[in-house]
């Protein structure tokens, strides 16, 4: 048995390692996380028309200018700034209207025109925050001057302008940028995804060959032979990848492995059934290629579980995938402990337990095995009637 399953080991192994079409999976990262490559978004241009020319508005300007997100186009006319977003060279326009610096002297409301693209929902809600802060500055600057001319004192300031202090617990910290906090359920759906691409394929090649079905050790030890190399791609994705893009990274290679382990044996459960489901090797093309985007979105990575229909959260619950991703992000960037994470590690291999058995009962129905077992198991006291005859 052992000699069955090391020789079926080796010469998928092997194969996989003169063919190593896998590496492509690497292409496909690199070529999606480098347009992340900056960490985050700088330097969008802005347009500003400045109607006022007072000193607040150039203050507000510069203060605009300090902001790493957004780069400030000074013009002259409106119309010339609209006709640009319209053309896509700009992201927003802003219009300082004329008795800007008077109207927030003399305490009266103060609206600024803003025009944006609102396509591009990122940049329009970075663009958006800055500026909400850098005009809550101002107003800051300028109500402090004014009670400090009345005669209040910093104290007294700054408990009438900030009554209740705010303090942030960092519990959750993605990383840098938007990026990051993408980048687990992107990783791991990429590692499923290959990793039940080639299970399936080897699988259903196994079980169609001229000579007839090997026997299941054999078939057991060539879908093993696959695990080395997804390892190996786990420890370039979840390790070398993020720290090369110089994205927050806590996991070692151990904890890597060990996270990563139980995917891959839940995967090899889910790739019994859809090898019995499909049959064919060009199916798992057909099928599979149009799985990849909901997997992803459906991981809790872009939108949260409990913010999903029940019925949506229950698909997304059944997916390896959406488990793992919530392991490796708490680990890798959260700084949790495997310990804290045995759960999901739980979830993952009863879903790989769930899936392979399902798989295992439709091949039972297809060859008639559990037609004949009920059978079996209806003739049984009836033989036994006789017996004791």
């Amino acid at each position: 048995m052992l000699k069955i399953f090391f020789s079926s080991f080796l010469k998928t192994f092997m194969y996989m390692l003169v063919r190593p079409v896998w590496l492509l999976l690497l292409i496909s990262v690199s070529l999606m996380s480098l347009v992340y490559i900056n960490g985050t978004i700088t330097n969008l241009p802005v347009a500003i028309v400045d109607q006022d020319h007072s000193a607040t508005s150039r203050s507000l300007i510069r203060s605009l200018n300090t902001s790493s997100k957004i780069e400030v186009l000074t013009y002259e006319n409106s119309l010339q700034a609209y006709d640009d977003i319209n053309n896509r060279k700009l992201f927003a326009v802003f219009t300082i209207p004329r008795d800007f610096e008077k109207n927030i002297l003399n305490g009266q409301e103060v609206t600024i025109p803003a025009y944006g693209d609102a396509s591009s929902r990122l940049a329009n809600g970075l663009i958006q925050v800055d500026i909400r802060g850098i005009y809550q500055q101002i107003l800051t600057d300028f109500n402090t001057r004014i009670m400090r001319t009345n005669g209040f004192s910093d104290k007294q300031i700054d408990i009438i302008l900030s009554p209740i202090k705010g303090q942030t617990q960092p519990l959750y910290n993605a990383g840098i940028s938007f990026a990051a906090i993408t980048f687990p359920g992107l990783l791991v759906m990429l590692l499923q995804h290959s990793f039940l691409i080639a299970s399936t394929r080897t699988n259903i090649t196994l079980h169609s060959l001229p000579q007839g079905k090997p026997p299941f050790i054999a078939i057991f030890g060539a879908l093993c032979g696959l695990i080395p190399i997804w390892l190996f791609l786990s420890i370039v994705l979840f390790g070398l990848w993020p720290w090369v893009l110089g994205y927050r990274q806590l996991a070692n290679i151990l904890e890597i492995l060990i996270m990563t382990f139980p995917l891959l044996l839940a995967v090899l459960g889910l790739s019994k059934l859809l090898t019995e489901c499909l049959r064919r090797s060009e199916m798992i093309y057909l099928t599979l290629a149009f799985l990849t985007t909901p997997v992803f979105y459906l991981s809790g990575t872009i939108w949260p579980l409990d913010a999903m229909p029940l019925w949506v959260q229950f698909v997304s619950k059944m997916l390896p995938s959406t488990w793992a991703t919530n392991m490796i992000a708490g680990v890798n960037q959260m700084g949790l402990s495997l310990s804290d994470n045995w759960f999901n590690i739980f979830m993952i291999l009863m879903l790989g337990v769930i899936y392979g058995s399902l798989g295992y009962f439709i091949a039972a129905l297809r060859t008639g095995k559990v037609r004949r077992f009920f059978k079996k198991a209806k003739m049984s006291p009836n033989t036994s009637k006789r017996l004791s005859k």
